[in-house]
This record gives C-alpha cells, sequence and structure tokens, in this order.
C-alpha cells in the first residue's frame, strides 16, 4: 500500500506518453490520408511545376459535399487549372465585389440582385468554357477517327490506338485521350472508359464516336471501314456547325445586348438625377417595378438564346 502513489503516478505517466504517442501517429496519419485524397480527387489535370494551390483547407472540406463533387467534374470538363476550393472562394469574392460595386453606383437595393446575378455569372462561365471546349473536342474528332482508322490497320489493338492518339494529337483531344488511356492501363473497361469520357464532353459526334468502338470492340466487326465512313460524316458535320453558328451570331449578339442596354439606361438614369435609384428602390413599388424589369429583361435573354440553339 506505501507504493500506491508511486503506482498511480507511473501508470499516469505511461497513460500520458502512450496517449501523446498515439495523438502523434493520429495527427501524422490524418495529414498522410488528407494528402492522398488531395491527390486523387485532384480534377486529374496535371498541375503546373512550382504552382502552389490555395485555399487546401477548404478544398479538401467542399469535395466531401455533393456540390464539391458537381464542381469537380465540371472544372475537369472546363479543362481550367484550378481546384473546386479555389473556384469556390474566388467565387465568392467576385460576388461580395459585385454587391459593394453595385450598391456604391446605383444603390443599395441592387447589391444583393448583383451578388445573385454574380453566381449565374459564375456558372455561366464554366458552362461558356465547357462548351467551348467541348466544340474544339468535337473540331478534332475527324483526325481522330483517322488516326484510330489508320492503327487499327496497321494491326494495332484499340487500347494501343487510343494511346498513340493521345500523344499525336493537340489538347483538348489529347489530354481526354490520355485519361482514357490511364484508366485502360489500370484494369477499366474500354465501355466505362469511354462512357466517362462522354459524359464529362457530351455531344452527339462523340456519342457516335464511343458507340461505333464499343460495337467494334464487343464484336470483332470491321473498324476499319466503319471509322473511315465515321470521318466522312464528321467532317460534314464540321461544316454544317461552323455555317449555322455563323448565321446565328447575330441573334447570339441581340440576346446579351438586350440586358446590356437596360443597364445602361439605369447607369444613364442615375447619372443625370443623381440618387433617382435611391429614391425609386426606396419604396416598396419601386422595388416591385425593378424586380419585374430584371425577371423580363431574364425571360428575354433566355426566349432569345432558345431560339438560336439548333441542335445539328
Amino acid at each position: 500500500m506505501t507504493n500506491l502513489p508511486l503506482l498511480t503516478i507511473g501508470v499516469t505517466l505511461l497513460c500520458g506518453v502512450t496517449g501523446v504517442m498515439g495523438l502523434h501517429a493520429y495527427s501524422g496519419g490524418k495529414a498522410d490520408q488528407e494528402a492522398l485524397v488531395d491527390r486523387l480527387s485532384h480534377t486529374g489535370q496535371i498541375p503546373e511545376a512550382g504552382r502552389h494551390r490555395r485555399f487546401r483547407g477548404v478544398d479538401r472540406r467542399l469535395r466531401k459535399t455533393g456540390l464539391g463533387r458537381k464542381l469537380e467534374l465540371k472544372l475537369a470538363a472546363t479543362g481550367l487549372e484550378i481546384t473546386p476550393g479555389e473556384f469556390f472562394v474566388y467565387a465568392l469574392a467576385a460576388m461580395a465585389a459585385l454587391w459593394m460595386i453595385a450598391s456604391s453606383i446605383l444603390a443599395s437595393f441592387f447589391g444583393p440582385v448583383a451578388a445573385l446575378i454574380g453566381l449565374w455569372g459564375t456558372n455561366a462561365f464554366l458552362n461558356w468554357q465547357r462548351t467551348k471546349r467541348t466544340e474544339r473536342f468535337i473540331n478534332q474528332l475527324p483526325e481522330l477517327a483517322r488516326i484510330l482508322a489508320n492503327a487499327t490497320q496497321a494491326g494495332l489493338a484499340l487500347r494501343t490506338s487510343i494511346s498513340m492518339a493521345a500523344d499525336e494529337m493537340e489538347d483538348p483531344a489529347g489530354e481526354e485521350l490520355a485519361r482514357v488511356a490511364r484508366r485502360l492501363a489500370v484494369g477499366e473497361s474500354l465501355d466505362d472508359a469511354l462512357s466517362e469520357l462522354t459524359d464529362r464532353l457530351p455531344s452527339r459526334e462523340l456519342v457516335v464516336l464511343v458507340t461505333t468502338l464499343v460495337l467494334s470492340n464487343r464484336a470483332g466487326g470491321t473498324v476499319v471501314s466503319s471509322l473511315r465512313n465515321l470521318t466522312e460524316t464528321l467532317e460534314e458535320r464540321k461544316e454544317t456547325r461552323r455555317e449555322v453558328k455563323t448565321q446565328l451570331s447575330q441573334v447570339t449578339v441581340t440576346a446579351y445586348a438586350v440586358p446590356a442596354f437596360g443597364l445602361g439606361a439605369m447607369l444613364l438614369m442615375n447619372a443625370v438625377m443623381p440618387g433617382a435609384l435611391d429614391r425609386m428602390t426606396g419604396a416598396l413599388i419601386g422595388q416591385v417595378a425593378v424586380i419585374v424589369a430584371i425577371v423580363l429583361y431574364a425571360i428575354g435573354f433566355i426566349v432569345i438564346r432558345r431560339l438560336s440553339r439548333i441542335d445539328v
């Protein structure tokens, strides 16, 4: 019993040392896990050499949410060298800046409205980048089909042909095919790898090419002749899409010019009569009128864009 205090002190010290060692091991494992998740959950793009990725903590937390995963897939389709966390922080900063600018230039009522427009603008920017990259990829599809046909005719396997096309073609086709080749190299099936490509860059032309490759790979049909015919068809569709886009360019400009005229009218009215927007939005009827006008401009923009959208 006389050794009970010493025994208690010894057990306490042992528990303390064990707890410190366990905490150290846990923190080290947690850091390794976060580093591994950060590498594996990257958008698939090769980061620039020496580039410091900002907001790592925000990025890790955002990737665990549904919004983060959707944002990651959309960023992967745009080809931008930016992480979901960086884009999220930059979008919030842009919304805050628009809020302050609109409140100072127009009126305090327009601050939240400008922030909402900024939120829509960030999503529209991603969609625009994705569409532009998809268009570039579609323009490369005839050359891709030609390369695959030549490689297959030379006796190469389809997986090898895809890897060779990834090395020969420029971005975005080269980058996208490199992703497919990496998935095939780790044992993923051709169907799943190409299906993931069509989900990331949706287009009718790509779906037709992928379907041709998948069916030929399954049934063992004449891949060369199918790709030759597909190359001619893709060339014709490429020219048709270019003509349609040229014909509708004026309508597209009109869709953006209509809201710009409304904004210009507000700025002109506030310049001629300083404080007019403050007085107008200070009353409920003025706020309702502004909201109705914004909704009508948005409807006009959407309708014009819908009318100018022709699927070829």
